[in-house]
């Protein structure tokens, strides 16, 4: 509908804009010093952990379970409430992905469905910080410790967001992010993993270029997942605009939550000590707050001129992809009641407006 609110918006400026032109000057368009620089500057949010840069947050995501030596007969473990690429990852290695549930306050994993779901298989625990809310890297951590398991952070919506003053990242020994378009920084595409391991580090560059780190002195089987450099100039550029946009994006959700104060809408919770940056700002909306319920309730927004999305209607464990039945009951009351609100640093204070008078129904 025209003059509909968008639930995201991408931002791509004059900067960005140059960036690009100065790469294709250049005649360097594939990974190159601009990709280096990347790195080095990315690691700037990470608290300083060696950087590498590929073409997908999933590419990512995949790249690192190799390098931690995960594969055929181990388990890791991973909510069923998020995106399918936590879990496919996890079958393209020929490892088993173990679903379990999620906490209801923040729909990141729970870490006593973590602690239920450990097997002597079990290889690594794949917390998701999602829509931009650590996970309790603090309760993980010391099940990881206690039974020895490594863990690999799925940050892909989570850039700058922080648990007790350590930004997510930084906890497990290998994170990835997404620099998707619609994510709170972009790179137009791509993703970044990081890792506090040397070795680790050398195993994804090698992982990423075709198994070389020399021109045809392949060590390993690798892949083509190298991000270019015209993709790594935008996302440096995206980079410096990060923490702007956060603190917009967390303004605007103070906004929301004092204007949807009362309505029977559930607004997000954040942890004590948690640093939450909003890639996406999700609601509850519950059969009883609302007459028929997300799906009713999203359709009046639409009516009302606002653009929302539900991440995710159909958790992981029941895509046709894994065809499984589990009991995880917060996994389905989420998909039932959630929903995302715009909360992009693009929204001005009319739009936000808008947006908290069409939930109340003024």
């Amino acid at each position: 509908m025209a003059g509909t609110i968008p639930a995201a918006a991408p931002f791509f400026g004059a900067e960005e804009r140059e960036a690009v032109d100065r790469v294709l000057r250049s005649g360097m368009v594939a990974q190159g010093p601009e990709v280096a620089a990347f790195e080095q500057e990315f690691a700037q949010i990470v608290a300083g952990r060696t950087s590498v840069a590929v073409n997908s947050g999933t590419s990512g995501l995949h790249l690192a379970l190799i390098a931690m030596g995960v594969g055929p007969g181990d388990e890791v473990i991973v909510p069923s409430f998020s995106f399918a690429a936590t879990a496919n990852v996890v079958a393209l290695v020929g490892a088993t992905p173990v679903f379990v549930d999620v906490e209801p306050d923040h729909f990141c994993i729970d870490p006593a469905a973590v602690e239920a779901a450990i097997t002597s298989r079990t290889a690594a625990i794949m917390p998701v910080h999602l829509y931009g809310h650590p996970a309790d890297m603090v309760r993980l951590g010391e099940i990881a410790e206690r039974h020895g398991l490594a863990i690999i952070e799925d940050a892909c919506q989570a850039h700058a967001a922080a648990l007790h003053g350590t930004p997510v990242g930084a906890f497990g020994k290998t994170a990835v992010f997404s620099l998707y378009p619609t994510k709170n920084m972009t790179s137009g595409e791509g993703g970044m993993v990081v890792t506090d391991d040397p070795e680790i580090a050398r195993k994804l560059r090698l992982l990423r270029n075709q198994g070389m780190e020399k021109r045809y002195e392949n060590e390993v089987v690798g892949f083509n997942m190298r991000m270019t450099d015209l993709h790594a100039a935008i996302g440096r550029v995206q980079l410096g605009r990060l923490a702007g946009w956060t603190e917009q994006r967390r303004a605007n959700a103070a906004y929301l939550d004092a204007g949807i104060a009362g309505s029977g809408i559930v607004t997000p919770a954040v942890a004590a000590g948690a640093t939450h940056v909003y890639h996406q700002y999700t609601v509850r909306v519950s059969d009883e707050a609302f007459p028929g319920g997300r799906d009713a309730f999203a359709a009046r927004l639409t009516e009302r001129g606002v653009g929302s999305g539900v991440y995710y209607p159909v958790p992981i464990h029941r895509l046709p992809s894994f065809g499984l039945t589990l009991d995880l009951p917060e996994t389905e009351r989420a998909a039932r009641e959630v929903l995302s609100l715009p909360v992009h640093p693009s929204l001005s204070e009319g739009d936000l407006k808008t947006v908290v008078e069409a939930v109340v129904g003024q």
